[in-house]
């Protein structure tokens, strides 16, 4: 039974392929303007900065095609092959739920990494004057990759109404093991505030 997440909370992950999901449906009382929410990666080393600017897995990262992979030109993905975006949804409402993916190997990701952060936020959010207490059924999930079977979810529409990004949770490393934690930190900014804690030397 998938595990709804709180702030705090914390869970082995116990696999090695996993899927983070991003969903979130159209503002029907004004179906002329486009919520566009995004999905974004830092992986972290032990200075609690990416090594380097590939390390940052998001809509327009720089292709990169690991040697011998089978993914196609355009996927954003990290140096090591271990994490990669599905790319950018802009309205929502996808059929299947998830509008944006990061799909996640954990097998493969190179050694200095030691913690995955996990952020979402909103695409012109000062020029649209929104934030999530506007976005309908917003949610972030963790599902095995390979079964699909849902391991977590987070309700973004429930604890925060006037946050425009939010630091969802990580993956770090526990004695050889992943785990996963909800940190649920939301704030009144974009992409760029997590890109001068985490990624500045390279923006």
């Amino acid at each position: 039974m998938a595990i709804n997440l709180t702030k705090g909370q914390r869970i082995d992950i116990g696999l090695q392929k996993i899927a983070v999901g991003l969903g979130w449906d159209p503002n029907k009382a004004n179906p002329d303007v486009e919520f566009d929410l995004d999905a974004s990666a830092f992986m972290i080393d032990a200075s609690g900065r990416i090594p380097s600017e590939g390390f940052f897995v998001f809509y327009q990262s720089e292709t990169r095609i690991p040697p011998g992979s089978q993914w196609p030109d355009g996927i954003p993905v990290s140096p090591d092959g271990a994490v990669k975006s599905s790319g950018d949804d802009r309205t929502g409402g996808s059929s299947d739920g998830d509008d944006e993916t990061l799909s996640i190997d954990l097998s493969k990701i190179d050694s200095r990494i030691e913690q995955i952060i996990i952020a979402v936020t909103i695409y012109e959010f000062e020029e649209r004057r929104q934030n999530f207490g506007q976005v309908r059924n917003s949610f972030v999930r963790i599902y095995d990759e390979l079964t699909n079977e849902e391991i977590c979810k987070y309700e973004l529409d429930e604890d925060f109404s006037v946050e425009t990004a939010v630091e969802f949770g990580r993956l770090y490393k526990r004695n050889g093991a992943w785990r996963f934690e909800a940190i649920g930190n939301g704030t009144s900014g974009g992409l760029s505030t997590f890109v001068k804690k985490y990624a500045s030397d390279y923006s």
